[in-house]
């Protein structure tokens, strides 16, 4: 297993806990997020928290997750992964993460929505 892949097996299994604070620490500060008409600034660990910790209802009856990583570039100190999430079996969301080394392990810098299959 390869150290990217290593680290979205932390964060799928944080995903699976709906453990936000997980989910969080594995976030770089500060951080963007990228959705179709949204921008979102992280300037603080406790949004990301709150974030999931308001989404969880989405993923209700999701028991299994699957990424399937294909890192498109790497800088040595930040890395761009393409990733398609598998829920229970089916390919369900698409994004791009932007990772960069941290002392301690990778974190997500920049997260963007994509159109799955494309």
């Amino acid at each position: 297993m390869t150290e990217i892949e290593s680290f979205f097996d932390g964060y799928t299994k944080a995903l699976l806990a709906r453990d936000e604070r997980a989910v969080a620490a594995l976030y770089a500060v500060p951080a963007l997020v990228l959705f179709p008409g949204q921008s979102v600034a992280v300037s603080d660990v406790r949004q990301t928290e709150a974030f999931w910790a308001s989404a969880w209802d989405q993923y209700g009856g999701v028991a299994e997750a699957l990424p399937e990583v294909a890192v498109i570039a790497d800088a040595g100190f930040s890395v761009w992964a393409d990733v398609t999430w598998r829920h229970d079996g089916v390919p369900s969301e698409r994004f791009v993460y932007q990772l960069v080394r941290h002392e301690d392990g990778w974190r997500i810098a920049v997260l963007t929505a994509m159109a799955l299959g494309s």
